[in-house]
């Protein structure tokens, strides 16, 4: 291994973990907007709650049910039409945020439900006895309740995601995962594999290791 490998595969390096830490950071935004809105839209309308509505809950349950069991890399391609629609092109840093947002944005719908589920339903009774409109119940008792919870599941997603970039790799997405297969396994050449797999790693323990900071925060 010489200077010149080197040189000619630590911009590439560069370059692809620019591109895998955009392509999180734009998903991860977009879908926990998108997310949270179908996690409250879920819990509220759930038979019983404060919204309740039947028609709208199954309909939602329905979608989210359809969508998550789809492998993301088959979503990627059966969504290439609204991809190209959306970003110009299905190739790309950019094109991969699409699949990746709505497929995160399902599992951030999920994880706001099932916390929000999980709050002490005196909280929201005592609320609601005081007068508390149903959205200031959701947005000043129920949210605030569940934020523990919810950041730690919110770095769950943004693991997943980091593993859900390298994969966009495959289709064209660019980033780490494409680097590891163009440089790496299609030339046989597991250093950089290795090299990856590292950054990977690091990758996940930061998010990991910043999200139970937060989350500590958050709690306390």
């Amino acid at each position: 291994m010489d200077a010149a490998y080197l040189d000619a595969l630590l911009p590439r390096i560069g370059r692809a973990l620019f591109e895998t830490l955009l392509m999180v950071t734009i998903s991860f935004t977009l879908a926990t907007i998108l997310g949270l809105g179908l996690g409250l839209l879920l819990y509220a309308t759930r038979p019983g709650n404060l919204l309740a509505n039947r028609v709208v809950f199954g309909g939602l349950n329905l979608v989210i049910n359809i969508v998550r069991p789809v492998p993301f890399i088959i979503l990627a391609v059966s969504i290439i039409p609204l991809t190209r629609l959306l970003i110009g092109t299905s190739i790309g840093p950019l094109a991969a945020t699409v699949p990746i947002t709505i497929v995160a944005s399902m599992a951030i719908a999920r994880i706001v439900e099932s916390n929000l589920v999980a709050v002490d339903p005196g909280s929201i009774e005592a609320a609601v006895a005081m007068g508390a409109s149903p959205a200031r119940v959701l947005f000043t008792v129920v949210l605030p309740e569940s934020l523990g919870p919810l950041t730690l599941g919110l770095t769950y997603i943004v693991v997943a995601l980091v593993d859900t970039t390298a994969v966009a790799g495959a289709i064209g997405g660019g980033g780490l995962g494409d680097l590891a297969l163009k440089y790496g396994y299609q030339r046989f050449d597991w250093f950089v594999v290795l090299v990856i797999v590292v950054v990977l790693i690091v990758l996940v323990q930061a998010a990991q290791l910043l999200g139970n900071w937060v989350s500590r925060k958050v709690m306390h």
